[in-house]
């Protein structure tokens, strides 16, 4: 408020020192103009009626009030306040809109994407979400953790396609997925589950959308038991989990991928499981493509086994954050795609 105050302050000192020839008077609807860049409209207002208070006094030291020039000059002020303050409403009704869009978004990521718990069994946790869209907070990504007798259960996934549809998706999968991997015993049981849910969404709303058919989710369904130092996993069509151990990074590339959720024909027998070693103080860093589909601004690729190398190692919060920290830094800000990581750190018995 300092700064308008000074502008109507010192225009008038200067309207008055000059000669009465030179008029600096329409100099002062830069006073409510600034105000309506930052403030409400009833500071916006207060300007407004100090402005053409002041615009009249000037008019009456310079005797030039009557004249018609000044009275054009005091109506146009008149004019441009009233409008001022008529956008810093609306701006303000806008913003307030926009809050309470952001609130429900935020309380629907939190039911939806609800944060991993920074520690199942002998396993750390951390968990990293980069939406796309400047105001979104969710998007067609998603990961979920779950713990069972035995061990351990994880799920990355990327919803293809982009919108409230992928949300939708990313919602059937996470339910299905949380009440799959406490029930049923195996692996191949769970990935089963997951994919006859989703093919039974998209049939059922096959007539709704003509796409709808088309619709798949890539994911990788992991398994690390408490008493054996390996980690079962299943590939569909995801992209496969990085191993880091002794500053070495390792690519779990599966031999037999399975087809993404929605587009298998499969039984339970088809869904092989690859298994890996992950021994006490390794650790996992599972990602969707919306990571390594990032691109520079010469159009490369980010290079995340290259990049997390520089990551010092010390617990997988730092990891998730290293990892969004250079990958906004490489794509300059803003991503092209939502992007999801998950990071597992087997700890020492």
């Amino acid at each position: 408020m300092a700064i308008p105050l000074a502008l109507i302050a010192v225009i008038s000192l200067a309207d008055i020192l000059t000669p009465r020839e030179i008029s600096l008077s329409p100099l002062l609807v830069t006073a409510p103009a600034i105000t309506a860049s930052f403030a409400g409209p009833w500071l916006t207002g207060l300007v407004s009626i100090i402005t053409i208070a002041d615009e009249v006094l000037l008019g009456l030291n310079s005797e030039m009030l009557a004249t018609r020039a000044m009275q054009t000059q005091l109506m146009a002020l008149v004019v441009v306040s009233a409008f001022l303050v008529i956008f810093s409403f609306v701006r303000d009704r806008h913003r307030e809109e926009l809050i309470r869009v952001r609130s429900v978004s935020e309380a629907a990521q939190r039911a939806l994407l609800r944060p991993l718990p920074p520690g199942l069994g002998s396993l750390r946790l951390a968990s990293m979400y980069l939406a796309a869209e400047e105001e979104a907070q969710i998007g067609g990504d998603l990961y979920a953790a779950a713990r069972t007798h035995s061990g351990v259960r994880v799920v990355i996934g990327d919803v293809r396609g982009k919108g409230l549809p992928s949300v939708s998706d990313a919602a059937l999968l996470l339910g299905a997925f949380r009440e799959a991997a406490r029930r049923h015993a195996t692996l191949p049981d769970v990935v089963l589950y997951l994919d006859e849910s989703v093919r039974a969404d998209l049939e059922e709303h096959a007539e709704e959308c003509q796409d709808a058919c088309e619709n798949f989710i890539t994911a990788a369904v992991l398994e690390i038991p408490d008493h054996r130092p390996v980690v079962e996993v299943i590939d569909c069509g995801h992209p496969p989990p990085l191993l880091l151990r002794d500053r070495q990074v390792t690519t779990l590339q599966v031999a037999q991928p399975a087809p993404p959720l929605g587009l298998g024909e499969l039984s339970d027998r088809a869904y092989q499981v690859e298994v890996f070693d992950f021994k006490p103080g390794d650790t996992l860093l599972l990602y969707t493509d919306g990571v390594i589909e990032a691109r520079d601004r010469a159009g490369v690729f980010y290079p995340l086994a290259e990049r997390v190398m520089t990551w010092p190692g010390d617990g997988p919060e730092t990891l998730v954050e290293h990892v969004r920290d250079d990958l906004l830094a490489y794509v300059g800000g803003r991503l092209g795609d939502d992007a999801a990581m998950v990071a597992i750190q087997r700890l020492h018995d």
